[in-house]
């Protein structure tokens, strides 16, 4: 075991968990139920981490842009409680779900309210408030990630968003249906292409790693100013854990022990309170929606370091 101390560099234990990646059979399959995402190639992978300062080291596909997608919860969730504090949760648990990230089940016995802000339902109504408080929750949310991964090339990828539009009838259907017990504030169609182009926004490893620093320094942005109370930014990384990876934060928090966020482009961040942040990148998916050689590699990242939330 690699026991990380303030001097060490990331690179050596990077480059090992790579090779050991390499070696490593089945790595799942791509999200086919979204087209634009199917022909990715699930050997591919990147990881990056990042220090608070702002280094950041990586290994393999680490500066290959992809396809954000629920990564970009995380992000949106900040940006609204940063806005409309303790609020947020009159609107929106804070529970793991238990069920598919696109499933309807809850929703009709709790009276419209989504379990938690990463399954679908839930960042659906996040993103519509704050929408209602910016006016533009995509444009807003692409500046944060611009402005802390020192990236201004970042955008949406107009092909993703189209993809997902026109596959999007059940995220339609959590619209409409929250709309109905009045959690929605804004027209469906107008949350829903907010929505689309949140999720598809293309960054690196490194983008990504860089952009997530903030929850690492307990809310303070890239520029030093507070963008959380550092109450606000514990309780994300909170339901990050107990939230991020679908219905298997349990089995994450047991492999990883770190809070984490998983997006079905193949993506996973993970944030390590007071010290760095990770992001790692391999489109083959397990049945739950979550990388396989990231879920892997991070797993292999907190026992070869020793550092984890626990």
């Amino acid at each position: 075991m690699v026991i990380m101390t303030s001097s060490t560099t990331f690179q050596p234990v990077l480059e090992r968990i790579a090779e050991e990646i390499e070696r490593t059979p089945g790595r799942g399959r791509p999200a086919d139920y979204i087209p634009a995402l199917a022909a990715c190639d699930p050997r591919r992978f990147g990881m990056a981490v990042a220090d608070l300062d702002g280094t950041v080291y990586g290994v393999g596909d680490w500066r290959q842009p992809f396809s954000a997608q629920s990564l970009t919860k995380v992000f949106t969730l900040a940006l609204d409680l940063a806005r409309e504090g303790d609020a947020l949760w009159e609107h929106v648990g804070r529970e793991p779900s238990g069920n598919p990230f696109n499933s309807l089940v809850q929703l009709e016995y709790e009276n419209g309210i989504p379990r938690n802000p990463f399954i679908n339902a839930g960042a659906l109504v996040v993103t519509d408030r704050l929408h209602t408080r910016t006016s533009d929750a995509s444009g807003e949310l692409l500046a944060f990630l611009r402005a802390e991964s020192g990236n201004p090339e970042l955008t949406f990828d107009k092909e993703v968003a189209a993809s997902e539009s026109a596959h999007g009838d059940r995220n339609a259907a959590l619209g409409h249906f929250m709309a109905s017990y009045g959690n929605i504030d804004n027209p469906v169609p107008t949350l829903l292409e907010q929505y689309f182009q949140q999720c598809s926004i293309a960054a690196s490893c490194a983008d990504l790693a860089l952009a997530t620093s903030f929850l690492a320094r307990h809310g303070i942005r890239a520029d030093g100013t507070r963008l959380l109370s550092r109450s606000q930014a514990k309780q994300i990384n909170a339901i990050m854990l107990t939230c991020g990876t679908y219905d298997a934060a349990g089995d994450f928090a047991y492999r990883v022990g770190l809070p984490g966020k998983s997006g079905v482009g193949g993506g996973i961040i993970a944030v390590v309170p007071g010290r760095c942040t990770l992001c790692v990148w391999s489109p083959g998916l397990d049945e739950r929606g979550n990388s396989v050689a990231g879920v892997a590699a991070l797993d292999r990242f907190t026992t070869l370091t020793g550092l984890s939330v626990f």
